[in-house]
């Protein structure tokens, strides 16, 4: 069992390195979005998880805790990152004097 999983994270790992080195600039964005929605989705499993499992062991409040965190970081940051880059679209307000 152990090694199947491995294997499957290691594959996922070499996929995911391979798809994100190939992926042009002016496809970042949507990428990103679509990160931003699957952290979303992990956020809300892991919070699940800890309010509705009914015994949950160390181990599995020790990861969720880790994925809420990792997932909260990674959908604050996309926000923050969309905001700037939104900002640099709306063009310069002209000053009042």
């Amino acid at each position: 069992m152990i090694i199947q999983l491995l294997t499957v994270f290691i594959l996922a790992l070499y996929l995911g390195v391979e798809l994100i080195t190939k992926v042009p600039s002016t496809l970042h964005t949507p990428l990103m979005s679509g990160t931003n929605a699957i952290s979303g989705i992990t956020l809300i499993g892991a919070i699940g998880l800890l309010l509705f499992e009914s015994q949950p062991s160390w181990f599995a409040i020790g990861l969720a805790g880790v994925a809420v965190f990792l997932a909260t970081l990674n959908v604050v940051g996309g926000f923050v990152v969309t905001n700037r880059m939104l900002n640099k679209f709306k063009g310069k307000k002209p000053n009042d004097q």
